[in-house]
């Protein structure tokens, strides 16, 4: 299950690896954060060889996991857990390194919570938003929207498709379909980058997104669709439907749907590209 996690409002990708029960952390994500370097890449890539050099074990307990890369695609990555991570974190000289270290325990607590009582992770998702700024108005929407993603998802993996490229190229058809434009496209006409396009769409495209997972879940049910080939054509067909409720409202406000509006501070703000 890979998931995004927030330190001090940064992301902070991760998986959680249910037959190891365990979090991973992408390594990169994690130096961004402590060094607040602008090529991380570099210097993670230099802090290895001094660690292999010095015949580190935390280099052999690095794994390389599929998460999602700035280009909105799955990529493999350097990561590790919360164990190897603390020790790495040691060759890192930063102020920040003992408050991470404690955010780290409060995870890993949390996630035992959450397996005992699942609703105390939709809980500690609404929090995060609630920090954020966002309205209670856009979290239901959010949440009830990331439920019939959840949904969509399980069907999936009941159904012949491959968590990871095959989740991504699906999510990416779905999107295509009703908006027009790539999940990474949309990202670029919001100005984003590394962030979630689903916590910075508005109101209305939370709404249609859903739309589009809910139709296409019940097109899958409806034609029995096997694999990867067969949710594609239920996922263009549920992305239509929801392509012509947008173009029906557009029609009838002359406002469109999709929007370059985005959540970022403006220290932050990208500009947009049309």
């Amino acid at each position: 299950m890979s998931n995004i996690k927030l330190f001090e409002s940064k992301k902070v990708r991760s998986a959680w690896i249910e037959q190891d029960q365990k979090w991973y952390f992408s390594i990169i994500d994690v130096i961004e954060i402590l060094t607040d370097s602008t090529v991380p890449r570099r210097y993670w890539s230099d802090l290895k060889k001094k660690l292999k050099s010095e015949g580190s074990e935390v280099y052999e307990e690095i794994v390389h996991l599929k998460l999602e890369a700035p280009d909105g695609k799955m990529r493999e990555t350097d990561a590790a857990d919360t164990s190897t991570l603390l020790r790495i974190i040691q060759s890192i000289p930063s102020p920040k390194a003992e408050p991470f270290k404690k955010w780290l325990a409060k995870v890993g607590y949390e996630r035992m919570q959450e397996i005992t009582d699942p609703a105390q992770g939709l809980d500690r998702a609404r929090e995060n938003w609630q920090k954020l700024g966002r309205s209670e108005k856009w979290i239901q929407q959010r949440m009830t929207g990331q439920e019939i993603r959840n949904k969509l998802t399980d069907y999936w993996k009941e159904h012949g498709v491959k968590q990871g490229d095959e989740f991504a190229l699906l999510t990416n058809v779905i999107h295509q379909e009703w908006t027009g434009l790539s999940v990474q496209k949309h990202k670029q006409v919001k100005g984003l980058k590394t962030h979630n396009l689903r916590d910075h769409m508005t109101d209305a495209e939370l709404i249609f997104t859903a739309l589009a997972e809910l139709s296409t879940k019940q097109i899958a049910e409806s034609d029995s669709a096997e694999g990867l080939p067969q949710n594609i054509v239920a996922g263009k067909k549920g992305g239509k439907i929801a392509k012509d409720a947008r173009l029906a409202l557009e029609a009838k406000t002359g406002k469109k749907v999709v929007s370059v509006e985005n959540f970022l501070p403006p220290s932050q703000k990208n500009k947009p590209i049309q």
